[in-house]
């Protein structure tokens, strides 16, 4: 990656609906040469996804809640069975297996604290493999980003 390809990194993380003609101004590139460098980091993987990001209050999932969870042991049939559970959940927003305390973080949304407890007697409660779990609600999202931090000199 060149500083052509991180500032085309830059634009699309925080608009991934400019065209073009309108990353070439920014980029000093032509359009047919952005298309080509976004198409290759694609294809390479740089770029994983291109999504919306939704508010949950607007769409009526206004409850977050940030889950610490401690399997009962860390056997690779355990987590990864946890893992795969966890990505089937349209709740779970986020699921990071991490070191430390606990053996995963999860954002979870809910509508109502009501459907937040049935997700956990579904997931938690009647799970073996799940020694304990930790739930803190969400007061107040202060910073919700999806860009990742990009230095030209960390390419060159």
């Amino acid at each position: 990656m060149d500083s052509f390809d991180v500032k085309l990194l830059e634009l699309i993380q925080e608009n991934s609906r400019l065209t073009a003609d309108q990353l070439s101004e920014f980029v000093n590139l032509s359009p047919s040469a952005c298309q080509r460098r976004i198409k290759r980091l694609r294809d390479d993987g740089v770029i994983e996804a291109e999504v919306a990001v939704l508010s949950p209050a607007a769409v009526g999932r206004g409850l977050m809640m940030v889950v610490g969870v401690t399997l009962e042991r860390e056997h690779p049939d355990i987590i990864n069975g946890f893992k795969e559970s966890m990505r089937a959940m349209p709740e779970v927003m986020q699921c990071l297996y991490v070191t430390g305390g606990v053996d995963f973080i999860l954002i979870v949304t809910a509508k109502t604290m009501e459907q937040y407890d049935a997700f956990t007697q579904r997931f938690f409660f009647e799970n073996p493999n799940i020694r304990r779990f930790e739930t803190s609600v969400v007061m107040d999202r202060v910073k919700m980003r999806l860009s990742v931090p990009l230095d030209v000199a960390d390419f060159d």
